[in-house]
């Protein structure tokens, strides 16, 4: 089965291997990993931005060692952009190389393979290993799109009308993120696995953080993780990421803040916020006094 071949004998194997890449996974996020890989389907990951759903597939291909081939969804994408397109320059200076010889290309010849510009979905079913295929933010493509990448996942195969039909040379790894600023239709659903990827509990987000930064003074990371915890529970236009704590965390430590709760240090952080906040009315709903007492809050946590 495909999730032996890549190492993965159980749920418990996934969460290692991404592990060695890395990602914290917990048992809920390994197990559809490994059920992805081992059953052959697509794996769609819906939450908010910044929980880390795209990083799961540029950990599994770190971790199985093999080639990530993303496409980036956004609204009028459509197959030529995402499946395959003719060179068209490169036909037209074939054929006018042989018109120059006094010869004439016949219409097979111009649309040969040579001249095929294969795009991310077809890249990924013609490597010779299988790669990852991570399509980000499906939500963010038109519907008519998921009717062209249904066919993809369904058959992993691609009908080109001047070569015929392309066959699989492996079946990719599939993983589909979602912000679930629309709702995806039914049958692409029923086609994937499912998990929601939601923001970490802090011991784990502190695992994260320490994780990509071993060298953190423990106590700053812990404080740190709880603050940017009570700031999602606060009614803001974009909650921070785990992007956002780590850039965070970073920004402290440049700047010498070892303790969120410095009286003398509260205008470092108050201007270290730009981290975290990224819109004016964000800014506007965290102003000085409620930065003190949520870090206040993260100290004595």
């Amino acid at each position: 089965m495909a999730a032996r071949r890549a190492g993965l004998k159980d749920a418990e194997a996934a969460r290692r291997l991404l592990a060695k890449a890395d990602y914290v996974a917990n048992a809920d996020l390994a197990t559809a990993v490994f059920l992805g890989c081992e059953l052959k389907r697509p794996l769609l990951l819906e939450g908010e931005a910044g929980v880390g759903k795209t990083a799961v597939a540029q950990a599994l291909a770190a971790a199985l060692d093999t080639k990530l081939i993303r496409l980036q969804c956004y609204e009028g994408l459509d197959a030529q952009a995402a499946i395959y397109e003719w060179n068209y320059q490169k036909q037209l200076l074939a054929i006018r190389l042989s018109e120059a010889g006094g010869g004439k290309m016949a219409m097979d010849s111009v649309f040969a393979e040579e001249y095929l510009s294969e795009r991310p979905l077809l890249q990924a079913i013609r490597q010779p290993k299988p790669p990852v295929l991570l399509v980000d933010e499906i939500d963010r493509a038109d519907e008519e799109f998921e009717a062209f990448l249904l066919e993809i996942l369904a058959d992993f195969q691609v009908t080109v009308p001047e070569l015929g039909t392309l066959e699989a040379k492996s079946i990719p790894y599939c993983v589909l993120t979602s912000n679930a600023t629309r709702q995806l239709s039914d049958a692409l659903r029923r086609r994937c696995l499912y998990h929601y990827l939601d923001y970490p509990e802090v011991g784990v987000e502190q695992e994260i953080v320490l994780k990509r930064n071993p060298a953190a003074d423990e106590e700053l990371v812990e404080q740190v993780v709880t603050f940017v915890g009570l700031l999602r529970k606060e009614d803001l236009e974009k909650k921070p990421g785990i992007a956002e704590t780590l850039d965070w965390i970073a920004a402290l430590t440049r700047v010498g803040v070892k303790k969120l709760n410095d009286a003398e240090r509260l205008d470092e952080l108050q201007a270290s916020l730009a981290c975290l906040l990224k819109t004016a009315g964000d800014r506007q709903a965290i102003p000085r006094p409620k930065t003190q007492l949520l870090a206040e809050m993260a100290a004595s946590a």
